[in-house]
């Protein structure tokens, strides 16, 4: 029983994974464990975890493909089984996971006859398919499947508006399900230690391989930790409810006044807690930051003008940018820092 692993003498609430393993490319399965809670933070944490979990953890797929020489979605090409539209709806179907955020491109070049499926997409380097076998068409005849793809990365489900495409181009556009979390469910047990009731939440999480079970928990979990750092920085009020500091304070920026000696803001956030895509940089600056594993404002403060430079797809005028950003929260660096 895991429940006789446990030390009720803990006094710090611990996790582990207890049960974890792959039912198919495309079904992940994972369990874990949160213990010791007072009563009722388990079923606080597990609301939270499980709406996290099923609509903040991003996933990848593909959003638009242009064929050629096709003007309407309901259109039958010669040669090949399907129509254009069984076609969108098993390009939908296809599983990615990417690293990078951002556009990216994708195509299938096929010459048939050949039975065509995931496997025969290009990718850029940054995208891989979870389950190659994922079927496309079908060619029967001496003819070329040519369709450009289009990737993206994002959160939630997203239905495409066909009037900003022009299918007289070829171009048809696909709902987008980023949601690597096919299903989550919690359960929590109460037991006595000493006078008090102490609870341990198990929390089940199934993914469509496009993330762990591990992973989708970890990215759930710091994305709701984002979501509150707002009121760890807030400015304090005055009991009438208005604020007593400068009425003009830019919202765009609630964790001012750092000092780099301590590591953490006067409230108390620490630098490692506060990630980058709350410093609202360029989605191109983000995106070469995060390739170069820079997470965290953390992170970034190890690194000087110089070696900014270096990083890949990362000019003067982005280093700029980011230098300005940095300025705004009025971090206290040395000249030389950067």
């Amino acid at each position: 029983m895991i429940q006789d692993e446990i030390s009720v003498s803990l006094k710090r609430p611990q996790w582990k994974c207890v049960e974890s393993r792959e039912d198919s490319k495309r079904l992940h399965y994972g369990r874990f464990i949160l213990y010791p809670l007072c009563k009722g933070q388990a079923n606080t944490i597990g609301i939270g975890m499980r709406r996290a979990l099923l609509g903040e953890v991003e996933g990848t797929c593909i959003t638009r493909a242009k064929f050629q020489n096709i003007t309407h979605e309901y259109s039958a090409i010669i040669g090949i089984e399907e129509s254009v539209h069984d076609i969108l709806m098993n390009l939908k179907e296809i599983v990615l996971r990417s690293d990078p955020y951002g556009i990216r491109e994708a195509s299938l070049y096929i010459v048939g006859p050949k039975n065509v499926t995931a496997q025969d997409i290009i990718l850029p380097p940054s995208a891989k398919i979870i389950d190659t076998t994922q079927h496309i068409a079908n060619i029967n005849k001496s003819i070329t499947l040519d369709i450009k793809l289009q990737i993206e990365k994002g959160r939630g489900y997203i239905l495409q508006n066909p009037k900003n495409y022009n299918s007289k181009d070829g171009i048809f556009p696909i709902d987008a399900v980023f949601m690597p979390v096919r299903s989550v469910n919690y359960s929590i047990h109460s037991y006595w230690t000493g006078n008090e009731i102490k609870e341990i939440i198990f929390l089940e999480i199934w993914t469509n391989g496009g993330l762990t079970p591990r992973e989708a928990l970890y990215e759930a979990s710091r994305n709701l930790i984002e979501l509150f750092l707002p009121f760890l920085s807030a400015e304090e009020q005055s009991i009438d409810g208005t604020n007593n500091q400068n009425d003009n304070m830019p919202p765009s920026l609630p964790l001012l006044y750092i000092s780099t000696d301590m590591g953490r803001t006067k409230k108390g956030v620490e630098f490692k807690h506060i990630f980058i895509d709350q410093l609202e940089l360029p989605p191109r600056v983000y995106n070469c930051l995060r390739k170069a594993n820079i997470n965290t404002l953390s992170d970034l403060l190890n690194y000087s003008r110089e070696d900014l430079m270096k990083i890949e797809r990362l000019g003067e005028q982005s280093v700029e940018q980011i230098l300005t950003v940095i300025n705004n929260f009025a971090i206290d660096l040395p000249r030389n820092r950067f």
